[in-house]
Parts: structure tokens; C-alpha cells; sequence
């Protein structure tokens, strides 16, 4: 009996019982759309904090102090004293893989315009800091080298501060703002960076030369960041290696001296919110395929039924000629058949579901081609895996019992 004769009678069969067939598939289209609406959620939340970290500045590598134990009470790093100037230079003269440095201060405050204010941080750093962030302006220009070394009173503001202080829609440059009664006049608008990996709105913050801030807010000479830019992304864990080796001879650590310092790439950041993300999508993969076995329980139970039920077609089909392989073909496309219609509505289910998380709860999401693949596969797996036994069993069939069975 040829392939297309057994194709004819799976359907024609499948027809016969479509409600008892639609149920069977019910766990196997569940399964299937969770899977892929699962992988989707994962795969899309990955997608979002690497271009959330990407956009911070793909090649940026941040140092800051290590905190330490001082009279058994932990420091938190902002006030450990080990970060100055002298580093900047060092790393400025003596790095080849990197193409930018920016030394980097912060202080939290209120913001005043008239009679209107707003918390935010003021963030001093270089001129330089905007192309390691691969930050834009909206409007307006940058502070200079000049403005720096006169530690001018001049600054970048981003689109939050702008929206809560200039409330009436003016043009925030040329206007004289106040941060701790120092009074700052706007150059720039930063342009729209929205929320980091960390839920952090990059745009609530203002921007001011390095020595602004140093001497005029917080009267220190240590910095509490320093940030670099790998001159390439294939360079980036050499430039790494670099800023470790520069700054330990700078601070004159002995070779078995812990360093005092910590520095971060933004692919380490990549990798340990990756790695989480992927824990957490085999995690819910995992629990989704569930029902792609109990799916494939009810697929070897109704095979099962079927073959009871139609012992007697069994007795006359092998009575008229077909061997014992027919019937287990026929018996074994019948339940792939199941498995695979299953399949085709659960994917369909799932990329829907996907688009609606998307849409309403503004989950990212991203069905990737190789769920839909693997989920095929799935299907026919379970439908060769769980139909065969039964089909087995109706190959074994003595005909004569079967024609006598009633």
C-alpha cells in the first residue's frame, strides 16, 4: 500500500471523529504555543537589554573604586578615595586600545528655574564623555576643553530635566538654571536616551565639566568613575586588560596586592543579564513542555481506542492482502497527523500570543525561526514516539480474531 493511499485513510479517519481528534491535540497546541510564546518573551527581553546596554555605548569601559572594609563597616565605592586625575592621565598617555578617557563626578540635587525645581544628578565629566556614551545633542553645542580647564559654569541637560523645568516649552539654551545656589547656563540639550537595563532614566541628568563640579559642588579632587572607549568592540577585553595593568602600576600595587579599583565592560553586562534571561526562558520552556507530553499521553490513549474500535477493519484489511507494516504505517501517519495539525495551530497560537503580549502588556518579544523549527520537529517526535506503540499493536493483529471480534 503506497504512502498516498495511507495519507487518505488517516484523513478520512481524522474526519470521522474530529471533535474526539481536536481534543486530542488540545495539549499538544497548548504545549506548542506556550513554547514558543515562552521563547519569544526570552528571546526578546535579551534582545532589548543588549541594545539597552548597546546604546549606553557598546564600547565603554567603566572603572570605579573597590569598596572596601574600613572598622568592620563596608564603604560603598562612590566614597572610596582611590580614582584621581594622575589615573586619567596615565590611561591617557600610556593606552593603545582605547580612543577616548573621561574622568567622571556625580552629586545629587534640586534643579531650580524660576519657581520651578526638579531632583536630579549633576554628572561632571569631559568633552569626551559624549562620544564614549555615543550620546547626541538635540540642540545647542558641547562644552569644551576650555570650558574645563576654567571650570566653567556651563552645561548639558537631558530631556526629563527639560520637561519638569521648562514646562511652558521654551528653549532651555542660553537660559541660566541653578544647581546648590550655583548658578549653571545651559549650552546644550542632550538628546533621548530613555531607561538603561537598569530601569534607570538616563535623561533625568545634567552634564558639567568635570572641574565645575569638583571644585565648585563637591570640593574633591577624587573621581568617582573613570570611563573609557575601546578603540573597537574586538578590542574592548584588551583595553580591559590595559586600564587594570596602567592603573595598578599607578597606584603602585604590589603583585600580590588586591586591585582597588574595578573595571566593567558593557559585554560583561551583556553576558550576566543574558545568562539570567536564558535561565529564566529554560525555566519556563521547561514547564510549557509539560504539556507537550501530556499531549502525547493523550495521543497514545486515543491510538489506543482507535485500534480497539476498528479491530475488525484491521481483520479485513490484512483478510484482503495488507501486511503487517501497512497497518502500523497507517496507524502511525494517523497519530503524526494529530501531532503535526497540533503543531501547525499551536505555532499559529503562539506568535499570535506573542504579538499581544507585545501589544498590551509592551512585553519585548521576538519569535525566532528556530522555535517554529524545533517545535515541528517536537510535534513529529511526539506523534512517531507516542502512536507507535499502539500502531505496533494493530500490526500484531491476528486477522482471524479480528474479524471475529466483537
Amino acid at each position: 500500500m503506497n504512502v498516498s493511499n495511507l495519507l487518505r485513510i488517516a484523513f478520512r479517519a481524522l474526519q470521522h471523529n474530529m471533535m474526539r481528534a481536536f481534543l486530542t491535540m488540545l495539549g499538544i497546541i497548548i504545549g506548542v504555543g506556550a513554547v514558543i510564546a515562552m521563547v519569544a518573551i526570552g528571546e526578546g527581553s535579551k534582545a532589548s537589554i543588549q541594545a539597552q546596554i548597546s546604546a549606553m555605548g557598546s564600547n565603554m569601559v567603566t572603572v570605579r573604586p573597590n569598596s572596601n572594609v574600613a572598622g568592620g563597616v563596608r564603604l560603598d565605592a562612590t566614597s572610596v578615595q582611590s580614582l584621581s586625575l594622575d589615573d586619567v592621565q596615565a590611561l591617557l598617555k600610556q593606552g593603545q586600545y582605547m580612543s577616548a578617557v573621561s574622568p567622571g563626578v556625580s552629586s545629587k540635587g534640586q534643579v531650580i528655574n524660576g519657581s520651578l525645581n526638579w531632583s536630579t544628578t549633576l554628572q561632571g565629566v569631559s568633552p569626551a564623555f559624549l562620544d564614549i556614551r555615543d550620546w547626541p545633542l538635540k540642540s545647542g553645542v558641547v562644552f569644551t576643553d576650555k570650558d574645563v580647564s576654567s571650570a566653567a559654569k556651563v552645561c548639558l541637560i537631558g530631556q526629563t530635566v527639560v520637561d519638569n523645568i521648562f514646562i511652558n516649552g521654551e528653549d532651555p539654551v542660553g537660559q541660566v538654571i541653578r544647581f546648590s545656589h550655583i548658578p549653571f547656563k545651559i549650552i546644550g540639550v542632550l538628546g533621548k536616551k530613555g531607561e538603561n537595563a537598569f530601569g534607570q532614566d538616563q535623561d533625568d541628568v545634567i552634564i558639567a565639566p568635570y572641574t565645575t563640579v569638583m571644585k565648585r559642588i563637591m570640593a574633591t579632587v577624587y573621581l568617582q568613575n573613570i570611563y573609557a572607549s575601546a578603540r573597537n568592540e574586538t578590542v574592548t577585553d584588551s583595553a580591559s586588560g590595559e586600564i587594570s595593568t596602567i592603573l595598578r602600576a599607578s597606584h603602585r600595587l604590589k603583585p600580590t596586592d588586591a586591585d582597588d579599583f574595578t573595571v566593567r565592560t558593557q559585554a560583561e553586562l551583556i553576558n550576566t543579564f543574558s545568562s539570567t534571561s536564558k535561565l529564566l526562558t529554560i525555566l519556563l520552556t521547561a514547564i510549557a513542555a509539560i504539556s507537550l507530553v501530556v499531549g502525547g499521553i493523550g495521543i497514545m490513549n486515543i491510538m489506543y481506542v482507535s485500534v480497539t474500535e476498528r479491530t475488525k477493519e484491521i481483520g479485513l484489511r490484512m483478510a484482503l492482502g495488507a501486511r503487517g507494516i501497512d497497518i502500523l504505517y497507517q496507524f502511525l501517519i494517523e497519530a503524526i497527523l494529530i501531532s503535526i495539525t497540533g503543531g501547525v495551530i499551536g505555532v499559529i497560537l503562539g506568535v499570535a500570543a506573542s504579538s499581544l503580549i507585545r501589544i498590551f502588556l509592551s512585553w519585548p518579544t521576538l519569535v525566532s525561526q528556530s522555535s517554529v523549527v524545533l517545535s515541528f520537529m517536537v510535534c513529529a517526535l511526539t506523534g512517531v514516539f507516542f502512536g507507535y506503540y499502539p500502531a505496533l499493536k494493530a500490526s500484531r493483529l491476528d486477522p482471524i480474531d479480528a474479524l471475529r471480534y466483537e
